[in-house]
């Protein structure tokens, strides 16, 4: 399992936006970046590194996606007919993770993959401990029976800074259906999301 080894709202400070929308963002505090050169003035950005800036915004919302993982998606969406932005998208909301953080089972993207990896997702009623599967349409995700009272969970659905998404249709408060794939405008991102940005980068 990958894991993020730097701190994770030095993206946040690094980009200057809180990516994941939480209160407890560092960006709220400080909206440099991060170390001893983050205060400096910051220079035109060429169109190269605005990007690489999107590219790394996107990665990084989804967690611990590793650079690997990420371009294989995109390429994977360059074969599938329509907008591959678009198509990049839809890819990434399906991953088991990302539709366990939309249904509010965790309160952040890294505790969804954490909760996943132990074991305590169901997919059509199987457990399913791979944090990266591809879920389809129709499918079921539910919660085990003792992650059912685990604190955390408990904390994530009482969250009020954001709404489970019209793609992900909720059956009481342990249980899912992915109705849809759905497209960027019906992601709830916090921040402004150019996947357009990724498909120019990956293009070069």
């Amino acid at each position: 399992m990958s894991k993020r080894k730097s701190a994770k709202h030095k993206l946040d400070r690094r980009m200057g936006e809180n990516i994941w929308g939480r209160p407890k963002s560092s960006v709220n505090r400080r909206a440099y970046g991060p170390g001893q050169h983050g205060q400096r003035r910051k220079s035109k950005i060429s169109d190269y590194g605005i990007q690489l800036r999107a590219k790394q915004k996107l990665k990084g919302y989804y967690g611990d996606v590793t650079e690997k993982q990420f371009k294989r998606t995109y390429q994977e969406a360059t074969k599938i007919k329509g907008d591959t932005g678009q198509n990049l998208i839809g890819l990434l909301e399906r991953r088991l993770d990302m539709v366990v953080y939309r249904a509010k089972f965790a309160p952040t993207i890294f505790a969804a993959r954490q909760i996943v990896s132990h074991g305590h997702i169901r997919v059509n009623g199987v457990k399913c401990n791979i944090a990266s599967r591809r879920i389809s349409i129709d499918d079921v995700i539910s919660l085990g029976e003792k992650a059912q009272e685990m604190a955390l969970i408990m904390e994530a659905q009482s969250l009020p800074e954001r709404e489970i998404p019209d793609y992900v249709s909720p059956d009481g408060t342990d249980k899912v259906t992915f109705v849809r794939v759905p497209t960027l405008d019906e992601v709830p991102y916090p921040v402004q999301m150019e996947p357009n940005l990724v498909v120019e980068f990956y293009s070069r």
